[in-house]
């Protein structure tokens, strides 16, 4: 694992933890990503995570600030009865579903300092997967601010939460999802990257030609996830579910 040094050397942290789990409900996957940060926080034992998961069926997820009405169709979105859920972290809404596998990272701003800054972490876990993928996969590369491309077609769409000692990052990584399903359950994001120069989600969006055992495998070799984590905070999940995710007032407003 690479870490980066106040003086900006490299130096070496041990494995970080492997959390391959998915909770049945979506507003309960949510709610596991914020546990995990708020576990980071008050627990100075807690140590980096790599999270993956995969959610069951589709559902949309808007960012923290997004606004509903315009980012989501919300009429075709009950059509389907895909629900509609907020996450903590920053950024614009996504749809997500089976054959978009997804990932969260847990990583300490005290063991690497040069994180204090979100363009910092921006750089550092996209530059960390596009080396990881770029092997299998020519052409691959970070593109705007937090996106993964081929070429100039996006795949990847990642997000942060920055807490005083800890940060969440969070992203998609389609390699099998049914595209028409973006075009059909969201608008246009209030803001586009220059290279997207317009196109619709079924033009600008494409899978990644990898299979779901290879991502998950090119991600835990990436992150020196070897070892699996023991306890995940279950009851401060429920917790979160209870009170935010699975409510309308959080999820709606």
């Amino acid at each position: 694992m690479i870490q980066f040094t106040a003086s900006g050397r490299f130096a070496t942290m041990g494995p970080m933890r492997l959390l391959d789990l998915t909770l049945p409900e979506g507003a309960e996957n949510l709610a596991l990503d914020e546990a995990l940060l708020l576990q980071a926080e008050e627990d100075q034992s807690f140590v980096e995570v790599l999270r993956l998961w995969e959610p069951r069926r589709p559902m949309v997820i808007l960012g923290r600030s997004s606004k509903i009405a315009g980012e989501v169709h919300v009429a075709a979105c009950r059509e389907l009865e895909i629900p509609v859920l907020r996450r903590t972290s920053g950024g614009a809404t996504i749809i997500t579903g089976p054959g978009c596998l997804m990932y969260t990272l847990v990583l300490s701003r005290i063991e690497r300092p040069a994180l204090r800054s979100a363009t910092a972490a921006h750089r550092f876990v996209l530059d960390t997967m596009a080396a990881a993928f770029t092997p299998l996969v020519p052409g691959l590369r970070c593109r705007g601010t937090c996106d993964l491309a081929v070429g100039e077609s996006k795949f990847s769409g990642n997000s942060i939460r920055m807490k005083r000692d800890h940060l969440l990052y969070h992203g998609t990584l389609l390699y099998d999802f049914p595209l028409e399903l973006i075009e059909r359950c969201l608008r246009m994001p209030p803001r586009v990257p220059d290279y997207r120069q317009r196109r619709s989600h079924r033009a600008f969006v494409t899978n990644l030609p990898l299979a779901a055992l290879e991502i998950r495998s090119l991600l835990i070799a990436a992150w020196d996830a070897v070892e699996p984590l023991g306890r995940w905070p279950r009851e401060r999940t429920a917790r979160l579910v209870a009170e935010r995710y699975a409510r309308r007032e959080w999820n709606e407003r």
